[in-house]
């Protein structure tokens, strides 16, 4: 697909826009003025794939904390800002390499304008973030109700205010919980803007639930070509939600690296506990970084056949399975012993590389 050419931006050592890597996102559920917690959640993002962090910023304790967290993590920190523009001051204060911020919560012109001359004077990029829920209601009375368009607008007024005081470090965020909107919202505003944006799909829901909702939305957007940067929001552990970004930009063909496993959905030929083996196939590969294809099939007859494009596979029968590479049988192997003949033929093939 042909991507949207936006304006690059530099946040600590990363360049979110132009024809950069989309980069992958999450912010920590943990208390922020707890640092210990907060640097433990962050390091174990980072073991995950996590590229850029966001931690919110909630009073003058959590935006203090930033400092020491920032200097015991390896990725950009970004303070989220809600209301207090001296709190968006203290997080700037502490170090943080971006800050994001609802132009419109902050308050008169005269705060915005404090915290955008600071963001300068410090080289901070500034997010813009709008969502649904937050919609002026002269937008919903405009439009007749919360839609793709008034987002749109209400984001652009925002940046103006921004590029008003004389700062184009922007990055752009418009999010709703309804996922068409949220589609065509970023339809619209890809056309009328530079600046990158970052995508996803908020308050999506549960690692069920909000998976499913974050794949269709994120593909729908991606597939065209726009967004930078990306969070899967979900309600758990957001180490989940780095593992189903990646997910998305690997089968969108937009990232690369990393073990691909494919498995069958079973059925009445299947002899073998396939879903526990394919689970723990899975697990397995996250630990390899090496670019290819892992098949997981539930019988001997269909496996190599159907799964002949992988790298390597495992297929089971009555009491064994067979290992087989691009549909050629490797080995047999007792059914027990198939984990541990993907963990051996996954270190040859990696050793190799």
């Amino acid at each position: 697909m042909e991507r949207r050419k936006s304006k690059e931006i530099k946040i600590k050592d990363r360049i979110i826009g132009g024809d950069n890597p989309i980069l992958i996102q999450s912010m920590t559920n943990t208390k922020t003025s707890d640092v210990q917690a907060t640097v433990e959640q962050i390091l174990r993002l980072e073991q995950a794939g996590c590229e850029i962090v966001r931690c919110a910023a909630y009073d003058e304790e959590a935006a203090t904390a930033l400092k020491e967290i920032k200097k015991q993590i390896h990725i950009p920190l970004v303070a989220d800002i809600h209301f207090d523009y001296k709190l968006a001051l203290k997080a700037m204060e502490s170090g943080v390499d971006k800050i994001r911020i609802n132009p419109g919560n902050i308050g008169s012109k005269d705060r915005i304008k404090a915290v955008v001359d600071m963001a300068k004077d410090c080289h901070i990029p500034i997010r813009v973030g709008v969502n649904s829920g937050s919609l002026e209601k002269h937008l919903i009375e405009k439009y007749h109700g919360v839609t793709a368009q008034g987002l749109v607008e209400s984001a652009l007024d925002k940046v103006r205010i921004v590029e008003d005081l004389g700062y184009d470090q922007i990055v752009i965020s418009i999010k709703s919980s309804d996922v068409m909107m949220c589609v065509d919202a970023h339809k619209l505003i890809a056309g009328k803007t530079p600046y990158p944006l970052h995508v996803g799909i908020t308050e999506a829901g549960t690692v069920y639930a909000g998976n499913i909702k974050s794949a269709v939305g994120l593909g729908l957007i991606l597939g065209q070509g726009i967004g930078d940067t990306i969070r899967v929001s979900l309600t758990g552990d957001p180490v989940e939600e780095i593992r189903s970004a990646k997910m998305i930009l690997k089968t969108l063909g937009l990232r690369k690296g990393g073990v691909e496993v494919v498995s069958c959905p079973t059925c009445g030929r299947t002899r073998i506990d396939l879903i526990s083996l394919a689970n723990q196939v899975e697990q397995l590969c996250e630990n390899y970084s090496a670019d290819i294809k892992v098949a997981v099939m539930g019988c001997v007859v269909n496996g190599p056949g159907e799964a002949r494009e992988a790298d390597l596979g495992v297929a089971g029968g009555i009491g064994e399975g067979i290992v087989f590479r691009h549909g050629e049988v490797l080995r047999k192997v007792p059914e027990e012993e198939l984990l541990d003949a993907v963990r051996e033929e996954l270190d040859r093939i990696t050793k190799n590389r």
